[in-house]
């Protein structure tokens, strides 16, 4: 698969709530770096399964384009799996199942007609819980063995602005109204 950049506009869905503070404390004791990317989420475009938007997109074009998505798509549930180390890395991730309305959104969102680099990965959602470091033997397996039975809804997407070096910034968040 060919490989693109990690900079670029990527789409995320926010984990809120208390499972959303849960994620980022795990992450704040284990991999501290990541909490710059934000708070807890979902990548739903940017890394996996459609690449980086185009950094010099205008915020009125991803507001009409991907307020139209948001506009048409329910709130969806989703429930994470165990965690797992992230195809043959070091990186520890929550997955999610890649089928159903996640995929549907993530469609949507690659079909829209923004222009996007290649895509890096296959569309594997997950969470991440650890990315840049790599961890001890104990706090890994730790951080393997926790659990997450709590059901999820994502509410919203919101589009960030991201460089190789780990900065974001916020440009757009759109709530999911369908119904």
């Amino acid at each position: 698969m060919k490989r693109g950049p990690k900079s670029g506009i990527f789409i995320i869905a926010p984990i809120a709530g208390p499972v959303g503070a849960r994620i980022a404390e795990l992450q704040g004791a284990h991999d501290p770096r990541i909490l710059k990317l934000g708070p807890p989420h979902v990548t739903i475009a940017g890394s996996s399964g459609v690449g980086p938007i185009a950094a010099n997109t205008p915020v009125e074009e991803l507001e009409e384009k991907l307020g139209a998505i948001a506009a048409g798509t329910a709130p969806i549930s989703l429930r994470f799996g165990r965690p797992t180390k992230f195809m043959q890395t070091e990186i520890v991730v929550l997955p999610l199942d890649p089928h159903g309305a996640l995929r549907t959104l993530h469609e949507r969102i690659k079909l829209s007609g923004l222009r996007s680099a290649p895509s890096r990965f296959y569309f594997t959602p997950h969470v991440t819980l650890s990315l840049y470091r790599e961890l001890p033997k104990e706090a890994l397996n730790a951080l393997l063995r926790e659990k997450f039975d709590e059901l999820v809804v994502v509410d919203r997407i919101e589009a960030h602005l991201t460089q190789d070096t780990g900065e974001s910034r916020k440009l757009v968040t759109l709530p999911l109204l369908g119904g």
